[in-house]
């Protein structure tokens, strides 16, 4: 069995840990009616989108998710979040850098013996949620699910969910399909994209990712037979039968989208061992990405 494939498993005992640390750490995650931005990089930016919508949504306060590489130095935050599963991410560290003695940071990592310790105000650690592949899983939403439980977001029946996720078998089809589109709505739409992220990480599909509501404004015309769209949440009104027509695969359950996302990891895992390729290590990547000084 692959790392990945382990840690994919893991995923509910790590989000009942990370619901813990969101009360333990509540002193360190934004206050209701704070202005928040979310950085990160890869992975870790499509996980500060859905938190930052989420925390919108909820009425928490004005939240924005930025590459770190993209962040807006010079508008002004109550506080800065930055997600980095290693601590050593070059451009999450220069940004924090930047901020210091400016904008209050936390960071949610899995590894606080690096150098992410120095540069930020406040460490969240999520050691429990660390993970030996190079492709993330359970670190990414055991972070979305601490700041979820922060929000008051978080139940039991996610995690149910999760298991739930873990134990059905995949629908039939899809290992065989040759082109995958996801859609969500809101913080769904963090979602989306690391849903398409996995699958060309893990096993080199051909993905795409849009809101829901946008899917129709274009990308619905690459719809045909063998291909699937994914919908992570509640569809649009006619979207489903808009899809089904054009002959491609409507894919939806009734899971909380962040269990969803789970059972998308695991056909990512699937296909790359259909396709002969090892999931804990896709090709041109490391587990974090540091550049060089000249770089």
């Amino acid at each position: 069995m692959s790392h990945v494939e382990t840690e994919t498993a893991d995923q509910p005992a790590c989000w009942r840990r990370a619901a813990e640390v969101a009360a333990e750490r509540a002193d360190a995650l934004p206050a209701a009616g704070e202005r928040v931005a979310v950085v990160g990089c890869g992975t870790s930016y499509y996980m500060a989108q859905a938190y930052a919508a989420l925390r919108e949504e909820s009425g928490q306060g004005e939240s924005d998710a930025f590459a770190a590489s993209e962040f807006p130095v010079g508008r002004a935050y109550d506080r800065v979040v930055a997600l980095t599963r290693s601590g050593t991410t070059t451009e999450v560290l220069e940004l924090l850098a930047r901020l210091r003695g400016g904008t209050r940071t936390v960071v949610v990592t899995a590894d606080p013996a690096t150098p992410v310790r120095e540069a930020a105000d406040d460490l969240v650690v999520l050691d429990f949620a660390d993970e030996r592949s190079v492709v993330q899983t359970r670190f990414a939403t055991s972070a979305l699910t601490l700041f979820r439980a922060h929000l008051g977001l978080h139940t039991d029946a996610v995690v149910r969910d999760a298991e739930t996720a873990l134990a059905e078998p995949l629908p039939e089809g899809l290992l065989e399909c040759t082109q995958f589109s996801f859609l969500g709505r809101g913080w769904t739409v963090g979602l989306a994209n690391e849903a398409a992220l996995k699958m060309k990480e893990a096993s080199l599909s051909w993905t795409e990712s849009y809101p829901a509501m946008e899917y129709r404004h274009g990308p619905i015309s690459i719809a045909t037979a063998g291909t699937a769209t994914w919908m992570l949440g509640a569809a649009p009104e006619g979207l489903a039968e808009q899809v089904r027509a054009t002959g491609a695969r409507w894919v939806e359950s009734a899971l909380d989208p962040l269990a969803e996302l789970v059972r998308i990891q695991r056909l990512a895992i699937a296909r790359a061992v259909a396709r002969g390729l090892d999931p804990d290590l896709p090709r041109h990547l490391t587990r974090s990405v540091v550049l060089d000084a000249d770089a």
